[in-house]
């Protein structure tokens, strides 16, 4: 990647980390560090950050945050509402920290972290959940995943690899599983065809791509909402329309017509959703027109397609295996 898309890169992140912070109320707990050799598998050393609110639901979800390049878990963890919002619900967090020292990006690029239970970032986030769910009771039908930028590349690999763990997830300027998969096998490799868009795949294609993640598994499949700006000038608006071919694929509703809103989210945003006869809505995909890199995550609205501020029964969640 050259220099100066480096530095524009930089430049965007740090604008997103601003807008996250100048809205973010502060959390009751701190974030605390959970030692590697408390869980594992974690090949690539995933440094693991756990944020408890002050009382927990009774057999709590789980919300993971990864963060974007050039973040941290702090960063993270403090430049969010969802934190806070924890207080409120019950939800336990994971913040986990890429062990990337070079820019701090997620590995979603090798096929380890891109196969199911083969290594790389994804495995050792997962070990986190696998973590919480013994340590803490928490639910195993209501894991999930969010992210920006790097985050939401890392939610789409944490979707399409760990279809099993996760129930839900929600991508914020991201691009589709398996985009930036690297011939050559490198961990966290920049793939500019990917960031410019010039990796377009069928929806058959892109489904493919995701059953090769883990080609015994034929169950039930997370819900997804993937979010781009418009005029993104890091990751280019044409891999909205990769991840809607790949996602409406593989959880079979290619051939349904979306319904639409306008004006939602935020004014100019619009969103597309799809749903199939029997599980409701299972995928939104939102433009927000006139929007840069710099995409300002909403909190309601991911509590919202989570379900996050339901308790007891009732709530969303993935079919218990």
């Amino acid at each position: 990647m050259a220099f100066s898309s480096v530095a524009t890169f930089y430049h965007s992140v740090l604008l997103v980390v601003l807008v996250f912070a100048a809205s973010a109320l502060a959390a009751q707990n701190p974030l605390l560090r959970i030692a590697n050799s408390e869980f594992g598998p974690n090949p690539s050393n995933v440094p693991f950050y756990l944020y408890l609110p002050k009382v927990l639901a009774p057999n709590p979800p789980i919300l993971v945050n990864p963060h974007w390049c050039h973040g941290t878990a702090q960063a993270a963890f403090t430049g969010t509402q969802l934190a806070n919002l924890a207080d409120t619900y019950g939800y336990i967090m994971i913040f986990p920290n890429s062990p990337n020292t070079a820019d701090q990006c997620w590995d979603i690029s090798s096929p380890e972290t891109l196969t199911h239970e083969a290594g790389g970032d994804s495995l050792g986030i997962v070990s986190m959940v696998r973590y919480v769910l013994r340590k803490y009771n928490a639910d195993p039908t209501r894991v999930f995943a969010m992210g920006t930028s790097s985050g939401a590349m890392m939610t789409n690999v944490l979707l399409g690899a760990y279809p099993d763990v996760f129930a839900a997830g929600s991508g914020w300027a991201g691009v589709a599983f398996g985009c930036y998969a690297d011939p050559k096998g490198g961990a966290g490799t920049w793939s500019d065809a990917c960031a410019t868009g010039k990796i377009q795949k069928t929806g058959a294609e892109w489904k493919n791509v995701v059953q090769a993640a883990y080609p015994e598994y034929t169950g039930w499949r997370p819900k997804m909402h993937v979010l781009h700006g418009t005029v993104d000038q890091i990751l280019d608006y044409q891999n909205l329309a990769e991840e809607v071919k790949e996602w409406t694929a593989v959880l079979g509703v290619e051939n349904v017509t979306a319904t639409v809103r306008t004006n939602d989210i935020r004014p100019g945003w619009t969103t597309r959703s799809w749903s199939d006869g029997g599980r409701g809505e299972v995928f939104r995909a939102t433009s927000a027109a006139g929007v840069t890199h710099d995409i300002q995550t909403d909190a309601n609205t991911v509590l919202e397609w989570f379900d996050l501020k339901c308790q007891g029964t009732g709530c969303f969640s993935r079919p218990r295996l």
